[in-house]
């Protein structure tokens, strides 16, 4: 098949790489603008345009993609298929019913869950037991299209947002592969999503990272977890913000935000219900950190650590 891939973040890679190296001739890649990154706000081309300069393909990079130049380039390269994989702009009608075979979508959750920008990290905040990789067909709603596959996977106890992520994009890919045979074949009937099991994973923010002492010990430790490598989880000690990943729920009761122990085998803070054993953190310009190391050059007596 003649497809067009369009994809931006590591997370798209793995796809990429095995359409590059299958039978199907990719086209080209439509990818994000490069980005200003780092501390000189250099512009940087996104992972998947990284890749597809490696190897030769053209890089599409359209601002807006109902742009009618874009458009009009899209129509010309008249792909059989276009695969989507995390890409980061809505696709509008135009796009959709341009290939014959329509637009198909892999998606890091068992749709109808976890609908939206950010299903990795809010299935482990919601305490889910498995996640998976869902490919569809897409239409104009927020990944509502009808399911061609999909495979589970059952999510650690010790998960974090970073190796679930690795190990999604990988099956990822595999399902794909699966996809778009079955496609060819004839073999795939897609079935409609029921809307009512639906549930939603929006878009992450950095200020979401802030711990609130208030919850309970278990929800603040999957949050630790889900928001590695990205926003992180954070409190504010001494007006400094000390970012925290690793940690586990331990007992012990307190007013929320009590320093309730601080010795080599953490800093145990009170929190709603139970309480929050900090074992791994970073504090401001520093590398992380096991909480024995930190606690050897500052002293954290019984006070409170602050949400904000």
């Amino acid at each position: 098949m003649k497809i067009v891939f369009m994809g931006t973040p590591e997370f798209s890679v793995p796809g990429l790489e095995m359409l590059i190296h299958s039978d199907h001739r990719v086209l080209a890649v439509v990818t994000q603008p490069d980005r200003p990154k780092g501390r000189g706000l250099k512009l940087e081309p996104s992972p998947v345009k990284q890749v597809a300069l490696e190897h030769n393909l053209e890089a599409l990079q359209p601002e807006k993609i109902v742009a009618p130049e874009f458009l009009a380039r899209l129509r010309g390269l008249a792909p059989d298929l276009i695969v989507v994989i995390a890409f980061g702009q809505i696709l509008k009608k135009d796009i959709l019913t341009l290939p014959p075979l329509g637009c198909l979508n892999v998606h890091a959750s068992l749709l109808p869950r976890f609908r939206g920008a950010a299903p990795i990290a809010w299935a482990i905040l919601n305490g889910e037991s498995e996640t998976g990789i869902t490919t569809m067909q897409m239409e104009e709603g927020l990944d509502t299209g009808p399911i061609l596959m999909q495979k589970s996977i059952a999510i650690a106890p010790d998960e974090t947002g970073g190796t679930l992520h690795d190990r999604l994009a990988k099956l990822g890919a595999e399902i794909l592969n699966e996809t778009l045979s079955g496609l060819e074949k004839g073999s795939l009937t897609p079935k409609p999503q029921d809307a009512s099991n639906a549930t939603f994973a929006p878009l992450l923010k950095k200020e979401q990272g802030r711990i609130d002492w208030s919850k309970s010990a278990q929800e603040l430790e999957r949050q630790v977890r889900a928001f590695d490598p990205w926003p992180g989880s954070f409190f504010v000690w001494q007006d400094q913000t000390i970012k925290v990943w690793k940690a586990k729920v331990v007992s012990g009761t307190g007013k929320p935000g009590e320093v309730l122990a601080a010795d080599k085998e953490g800093i145990t803070v009170a929190c709603k219900a139970g309480a929050l054993r900090i074992t791994e953190l970073q504090p401001p310009g520093k590398r992380r950190m096991s909480a024995a190391e930190f606690l050897r050059g500052h002293r954290i007596l019984k006070e409170f650590l602050l949400s904000s």
